[in-house]
């Protein structure tokens, strides 16, 4: 499955907000330096969609606030 995530980082409240079925919104306290905030977009990735982080790549938009994510189910 593929995920559009619209990332906010540097934000004052962390949080997952489903757009639609494949779009999220996803905001992060980490600055997106050195990738920490994507690293982070992971993390609350995985415990909202209750999937191990191993199984979530990014394959677009490292450095972009529009990213797509692969997620293996």
């Amino acid at each position: 499955m593929i995920l559009e995530v619209r990332a906010k980082a540097k934000a004052k409240k962390e949080y997952v907000k489903t757009i639609t079925q494949n779009v999220y919104e996803v905001a992060v306290k980490e600055p997106p330096h050195r990738g920490k905030a994507n690293e982070r977009i992971v993390e609350l990735l995985s415990a909202h969609l209750g999937v191990s982080k191993n199984r979530i790549k990014l394959i677009k938009g490292a450095s972009s606030k529009i990213k797509l994510f692969q997620i293996d189910l």
